[in-house]
């Protein structure tokens, strides 16, 4: 490098390292200032709930400033020409970072990543600049404290763009993964900030194959939502469902990250309910009972139990006998059901048209009703009972429980809509003393918040994102439709990982089912976190999976993969996950539940420390779980043992190897003491 060239790269890394420093002292007036606004924010609110909730918001953030500081107080900076197409941003210079920073006159030094303006950071090209001269990214050490390291520069008014050939983005893409997910701000590519950045009354699905981001990219869309849309997702909010407790443990620490708390994560068993299951079913009442047609079966046992009125109401009210005929009472209810409103809407509907009978009965004798008097009518004895008879009251434990029991309520419920053996597969054998005793599967919850959907509407989310959609059953995709009858969907996944025994196949047959049919699908195809190397190889197994996914390719021109033949595997996998100690990252050995208690212990005796695969202890490198809760996940390296146990283990086994293979981010060891699958040893 020329001499003066080498000193004006000196006199610029000078004046970065004088920016940082100037950002670092805004940083921490800005924890001052926010640790001020704790000790007196007490004083400020109104009254004890807005105090309350003041107070919270005010620890939060001087708690997320406190800790900014362990991670790059920026990633980029966007210098702008003078172009027409600079807009108001002529000439202008601004550093992208996780969150504003700003001095202490309110001058922002670093502005957020979602602000309008950062889209060009990644957006801009040599071919379309939009008004971008120069992009800079910004180097920094991986462990704290953290330091500036360098800057590379990309000078799109002279042709310059080094895309994802950028070494300090290969850098931050390849970087070793210990812990749970990071957030992507510094490498967010073009096709990925344009589905981060969709509006919020969009819904869309994203089929991303392995390492493509699109996990990364659902959980930034929601905290872009948030900062753009903040006031409209105050009070009903954002959510989060995610396929395990191991899962959301894993992407726990992204959106704090962004700061962002203010997000529910769940899994879907928690959405429905906070109780566990405590029965288990056959996997035939499993499929049956997360078909589709359940529904109908359980929206015709509901609404069996609607009654034509044999009898009039009469209400004495002074002198009068007000009177509803039967004629009447029944008319209303033929209407109401006409209406098609949930079942409870119906209830209410039915007694207010009463009341409004008799309302206007009382108006021809010259009365006028009260409010007070109105109300006293809605809960008359009469009323409510002839209420009972004709639209009764319904717990969906209650009619679930006499459903299941009675082969002759389920038949007549389930008429043209399932099979004898099909009725026979989810019939109880033994019918619980009464509904409060009954003990409930995992199915069975999601056919009680079926039942509880058709009667009363759920309060609705403003946006969920739902990772590993394409595992949902046709019922469970119903139960998250009705959380977000009022609002959006980001849908994640990829067809070729679906595993449960009612995986989609197809992606615009699940929107349907998840409420929002006419979505777009948007494939990410080119993976930035699996090597070539491994995903060439787990790429063998696609044609066996009869999905219409498209091939994921990737960037990645590292990485290592090692397949070989161990009679003994404890030792093979002892010695495995010794070499792998030897590099940095995180080191994952994922089999089956009958294998992984041997090779716990073989890797105990040999002095090795696990986690287990809800642990994530920051002294052990090394986490070794079943193949069923690798979905999601990432390691540096894994070890997949027994491919062919895999397999055999489920009936989508092949499914469930492909999501094994697919794990590693660097490193892929594949340990066999039979013969691999056909597909991976044809390769």
């Amino acid at each position: 490098m020329r001499a003066p060239q080498r000193d004006r790269l000196d006199r610029d890394f000078a004046d970065e390292l004088e920016f940082l420093t100037r950002v670092r002292r805004a940083l921490a007036w800005m924890l001052e200032h926010a640790q001020m606004r704790v000790a007196t924010g007490d004083q400020v609110a109104g009254d004890r709930y807005t105090a309350e909730r003041l107070g919270r918001m005010l620890k939060s953030y001087a708690k997320e400033l406190a800790e900014e500081p362990d991670s790059p107080l920026y990633f980029g900076r966007l210098r702008f020409g003078d172009g027409p197409d600079a807009d108001e941003h002529r000439n202008q210079s601004y550093y992208l970072g996780r969150r504003r920073i700003t001095d202490d006159t309110g001058q922002p030094l670093v502005i957020d990543w979602r602000a309008p303006v950062s889209s060009r950071f990644y957006r801009a090209s040599a071919r379309d600049r939009q008004g971008v001269a120069a992009r800079r990214r910004f180097g920094w050490t991986a462990h704290h404290p953290v330091r500036l390291t360098g800057f590379e520069d990309e000078h799109l008014d002279r042709g310059e763009e080094l895309g994802t050939a950028s070494q300090l983005l290969t850098a931050e893409i390849e970087r070793p993964r210990v812990g749970p997910m990071r957030d992507i701000v510094a490498t967010i590519q073009p096709d990925q900030d344009e589905l981060v950045r969709a509006d919020l009354d969009r819904s869309l699905c994203v089929q991303g194959g392995p390492g493509t981001g699109k996990t990364a990219v659902g959980l930034h869309r929601a905290a872009y939502l948030l900062y753009v849309h903040r006031r409209q997702l105050t009070h009903n909010g954002v959510l989060v469902v995610g396929p395990n407790p191991a899962f959301l443990h894993y992407i726990s620490a992204v959106l704090p990250a962004l700061g962002e708390v203010d997000v529910r994560q769940l899994t879907l068993d928690e959405v429905l309910g906070e109780t566990p299951p405590r029965a288990v079913d056959t996997d035939e009442a499993a499929r049956v009972k997360h078909d589709a047609r359940m529904a109908a079966v359980l929206r015709r046992a509901l609404y069996a139990q609607i009654t034509e009125p044999v009898e009039p109401v009469v209400v004495p009210v002074g002198s009068y006998r007000l009177r509803v005929t039967v004629t009447a009472l029944a008319r209303q209810v033929v209407r109401i059901r006409v209406e098609d409103v949930p079942y409870g809407v119906g209830r209410e509907r039915l007694r207010a048209r009463m009341v409004a009978m008799f309302q206007r009965q009382l108006e021809a004798h010259g009365e006028t009703p009260t409010r007070r008097w109105l109300d006293t009518i809605g809960r008359a004895r009469p009323v409510v009972a002839a209420l009972d008879r004709a639209w009764p009251k319904v717990r969906p434990d209650e009619l679930l429980t006499a459903l299941l029991s009675d082969p002759d309520a389920l038949a007549r419920a389930a008429d043209g809509l399932l099979t004898a053996e099909e009725q026979k597969a989810i019939r109880w054998q033994h019918k619980p003393r009464s509904y409060k005793s009954a003990k409930w599967s995992a199915a069975d919850q999601v056919l009680l918040d079926e039942i509880a959907g058709a009667i009363e509407h759920p309060a609705s989310y403003r946006h969920i994102v739902i990772d590993e959609a394409q595992d949902l059953s046709a019922l469970q995709c119903r139960a998250l439709a009705r959380r977000s009858a009022h609002g959006s969907l980001t849908v994640l996944g990829d067809l070729a990982q679906g595993t449960s025994p009612w995986a989609a196949s197809d992606w615009h047959e699940q929107l349907a089912h998840l409420g929002k049919a006419d979505s777009p699908v948007e494939a990410l195809t080119v993976g930035f976190r699996v090597p070539a190397v491994v995903l060439a190889f787990a790429n063998r197994l696609l044609p066996g999976l009869h999905v219409a996914a498209p091939p994921t390719r990737s960037l990645r021109t590292d990485g290592a993969l090692r397949v070989r033949h161990a009679p003994d595997l404890p030792s093979a996998t002892v010695a495995a996950v010794g070499a792998a100690l030897e590099h940095e990252g995180s080191i994952g050995v994922i089999a089956t539940d009958a294998l992984l208690a041997t090779l716990s212990a073989a890797l105990r005796a040999a002095g090795i420390a696990v986690n287990a695969a809800e642990e994530d202890s920051p002294d052990r490198r090394v986490t070794v779980l079943p193949a069923a809760l690798a979905k999601g996940l990432e390691f540096d390296h894994v070890i997949a043992v027994e491919p062919d146990d895999i397999v055999r283990a489920e009936p989508r086994g092949l499914n469930r190897l492909y999501v094994v293979l697919t794990r590693a981010v660097s490193r892929l060891d594949v340990l066999h003491s039979r013969p691999l699958p056909a597909l991976l040893a044809d390769g």
